[in-house]
């Protein structure tokens, strides 16, 4: 029997994982998708292939006419009340999926809630950004019974996800433990490149050097984030890419769990306060990468940086939030021009060789009435071989023909 998948929670990973299932899911029955703003739920309906979503008024009419019920929602509370929505219904013999980061006891309790009504239960939270889940590059993270774990992951790795990570057979609580930890890495990476960048500008050597730094050694989310502050994307997005509530409720959680372990994240704690500035600062629409505005704040400096932001180009959030580092003309120039000079000898060695070859085929070509045919055929060629060398030499320092080393992507930058 082909099952019939609900999606619950639209937020800025529910939409693109949602959008992925019904894409690349192979589903032979139309998504369920709703979302509490039902006219988030009415606009993803719309962009999707025509036939291949249906909206429900309610959690209750999602669930009970879905066999696979998929959640993705802001934390503890919401997937609460969302799961105490469901249980209104029969869920026995359904499976329930949950994407949502939340703390593992939350985790636990939600699968004896379900289990206990007859219902199956696999924790899946997701490693990745917006745009990684729009993308579909995100890492899941599955625990729960193996049997049900085996019949979740034909919709992670190459739908939802270009990877997975395997806790089948453990308990569900631990696909969540695992994610709040790794959660306090992106925390501590964004703490960390805050504190650098006030520094490297308090104590003269420039924000901006310190980043070419940052791009040479630490490409990718380090590369990411630090584009964001310099930016000024930090205080100026009006949809932040990951919440500071969201921030904050995950390193309340890392805390307490650490505290439950006889142990303690000194990192968080100083992460969490500097949070706390941004919530106050900013309101909701404060973002972890914000955290670099508290850390100036604390050094006397404005909250919004003055950095020379032309140098900085960022994109929209309808194009995927793609990041690149505009770099200026004069700079381009001088490093291909650097790169002629490091590589001069090269290129007169292979001028040399392209000029004999073209004397050698003036004098050596066959006498008659083709010798000047062979000439120009064979000169032709010697000369388009090195300047077809030349291109390719050139090309890969010029941004429009090859991308750069440094380009960014907002998948290296984490939401939730």
């Amino acid at each position: 029997m082909v099952p019939q998948l609900a999606w619950i929670g639209l937020g800025n990973m529910g939409r693109g994982m949602c959008k992925n299932l019904v894409e690349k899911g192979n589903l032979d029955k139309p998504l369920i998708i709703f979302n509490r703003t039902q006219k988030r739920a009415t606009d993803l309906s719309k962009s999707l292939p025509s036939g291949k979503s249906t909206i429900a008024s309610s959690v209750g009419e999602a669930v009970s006419k879905a066999d696979i019920i998929f959640t993705c929602v802001g934390d503890d509370a919401a997937i609460n009340d969302t799961i105490d929505a469901a249980l209104k219904s029969s869920t026995k013999g359904k499976l329930f999926v949950d994407c949502s980061t939340v703390h593992p006891a939350t985790t636990e309790e939600l699968a004896k809630k379900l289990t206990d009504s007859g219902a199956e239960f696999v924790a899946c939270p997701v490693f990745g950004a917006p745009a990684m889940a729009d993308n579909g590059q995100l890492v899941c993270v599955l625990a729960g019974p193996k049997e049900s774990v085996e019949k979740v992951k034909p919709y992670t790795k190459g739908v939802m996800g270009r990877a997975y990570v395997d806790f089948g057979g453990q308990p569900v609580g631990k696909a969540t433990l695992l994610k709040v930890i790794g959660n306090t890495f992106i925390l501590n990476m964004v703490e960390a490149l805050s504190e650098g960048h006030v520094l490297a500008e308090k104590s003269g050597l420039g924000t901006e050097n310190l980043h070419q730094f940052i791009e040479t050694m630490f490409p990718g989310p380090y590369t990411a984030y630090s584009t964001r502050m310099l930016s000024g994307d930090y205080h100026k997005r009006e949809e932040p890419l990951f919440a500071v509530d969201l921030a904050r409720k995950d390193a309340r959680h890392a805390m307490a769990l650490a505290k439950e372990a006889g142990t303690r994240m000194k990192d968080v704690e100083v992460g969490d306060a500097h949070l706390e500035m941004v919530k106050n600062y900013k309101g909701e629409a404060g973002d972890i990468a914000g955290i670099y505005g508290a850390v100036r704040q604390e050094a006397g400096l404005n909250f919004a940086t003055s950095c020379d932001i032309s140098r900085f180009a960022i994109t929209s959030p309808s194009s995927h939030h793609k990041l690149t580092n505009s770099h200026h003309y004069g700079e381009r120039k001088e490093r291909l021009l650097t790169l002629v000079r490091q590589c001069s000898w090269s290129i007169i060695i292979g001028l040399v060789v392209v000029l004999l070859a073209c004397g050698a085929a003036w004098f050596f070509s066959p006498k008659g009435e083709t010798q000047t045919i062979w000439r120009s055929s064979l000169i032709l060629s010697f000369a388009s071989c090195y300047i077809m060398w030349a291109i390719t030499f050139l090309a890969q320092w010029h941004p429009l023909i090859v991308p750069r080393r440094n380009t960014l992507t907002s998948s290296s930058i984490h939401e939730n």
